[in-house]
């Protein structure tokens, strides 16, 4: 009987955040698992994601981001991050240039859980080939046009999705410029 290689899985504490990563096989190592973990944890902190809370890391490839690109978003071909939130947006508080609450209504969503359980807020799927590929043929970065490390990449993919998972979005102008801003302190600052 032939052995399939298996999924490396691993979670990681920071605070109140437990990072969950998974690496699915054949992706490359790009960076410690700390090094993603701490990335997303502080993406979680500046969005002021309800806590303790738990997300999900999956780094894999191509394919299987060309078949959930497919099957969710409609696209064909293969993406680099895809976000997968389980809170509405305005489980999370108001953030520049993002949705403003209807008036009259509240952003705060309440969860209770049992003792001892952390609410799980999503999952970010992100192809390490792609970041590679993006990196050293000079489309990474924010604007698509940054030469520079595929580790650096990487860590910008966990921090867009995180956010995305968190309610932000770059479909307005206005919101996009301030989580990109975001994405940009938060990169600075490692």
């Amino acid at each position: 009987m032939e052995r399939r290689p298996v999924a490396h899985s691993r979670s990681i504490y920071r605070g109140p955040w437990r990072i969950d990563i998974t690496t699915r096989p054949g992706a490359p190592r790009l960076v410690s698992q700390a090094v993603l973990a701490r990335s997303a944890g502080a993406a979680l902190d500046s969005a002021a994601a309800p806590r303790p809370a738990s997300i999900g890391l999956i780094l894999t490839d191509d394919d299987e981001l060309t078949g959930l690109n497919a099957t969710h978003m409609g696209k064909g071909g293969p993406t680099d991050v895809l976000s997968f939130p389980l809170l509405p947006p305005q489980a999370f508080p108001v953030h520049p240039g993002g949705p403003r609450p209807q008036c009259g209504s509240s952003r705060r969503v309440d969860f209770v859980l049992p003792p001892g359980r952390r609410l799980h807020l999503g999952d970010v799927v992100i192809s390490v080939e792609r970041a590679i590929d993006q990196a050293e043929a000079g489309r990474g970065g924010q604007t698509g046009d940054v030469r520079w490390s595929p580790a650096d990449e990487l860590r910008l993919l966990v921090t867009h999705g995180t956010l995305h998972i968190c309610g932000w979005d770059h479909a307005e102008p206005a919101e996009e410029a301030a989580m990109r801003n975001l994405e940009q302190r938060l990169l600075v600052a490692r």
